[in-house]
């Protein structure tokens, strides 16, 4: 996954007027943009790599807003997306809310707020993919432990003094020192404090329950 792409706000609406007011406003800011004119069309092209926000429409033919969040959703995708919706729509893009959706504007929308609204998520977004990066090279580096040094460090991690380790993994003392010198190396920790609490975020994520801050 690479977060050195620039963020794009993917733009989806059936709307052409829509779309080119859309582009020429968010890339007025700096911000590359890419429309579609359905959700068919976007799917077609998304790679769930790509770093950025989705602007939806939420009512389009054959394919909704809410029906292409949903898709997202069920393919992993962590893109934040935002709702466009017209009044009438709005039980829909909160229904898109409850199930996960960044934000929602109602048209006719003031330009200077979906701005905002735009730069907010994609800092966001930013964030995330930067903490996700940091957490896959600690993972990198919990795979470079030996089969020992993990035995080792779930021992430590248990609260068990190096005595008791060392008893019971049938070592001395002072091999325990020496495995406990090389895991911190390999981890890139300088203190014990540091190896638990890493270690501790590292397993919520290993059980699919993933930090919102990065390792440090």
């Amino acid at each position: 996954m690479s977060i050195d792409t620039p963020p794009t706000a993917y733009i989806v609406d059936d709307d052409p007027d829509m779309r080119e007011s859309l582009e020429y406003l968010i890339q007025s800011v700096g911000i590359a943009t890419a429309s579609y004119s359905s959700a068919a069309e976007f799917l077609a092209a998304f790679r769930p790599s790509q770093s950025g926000c989705l602007i939806c429409d939420v009512r389009m033919p054959e394919m909704s807003g809410l029906d292409l969040f949903e898709i997202l959703g069920q393919s992993g995708s962590r893109l934040p997306v935002i709702m466009i919706t017209a009044y009438a729509d709005v039980p829909m893009a909160i229904r898109a809310l409850k199930l996960g959706a960044a934000e929602f504007i109602e048209k006719p929308f003031n330009a200077q707020v979906i701005l905002e609204m735009i730069q907010r998520v994609l800092a966001s977004d930013c964030g995330r993919r930067a903490s996700l990066k940091t957490w896959e090279e600690f993972s990198s580096r919990m795979h470079s432990l030996s089969d020992k040094e993990r035995t080792t460090l779930d021992l430590i991690l248990s609260g068990s003094p190096n005595k008791s380790i060392a008893s019971r993994l049938e070592i001395t003392e002072r091999a325990i020192e020496v495995r406990r010198a090389s895991i911190m190396k390999k981890l890139g920790t300088t203190t014990f404090a540091e190896l638990v609490r890493q270690v501790t975020q590292y397993e919520l994520l290993f059980r699919g329950q993933r930090p919102d801050s990065p390792v440090g």
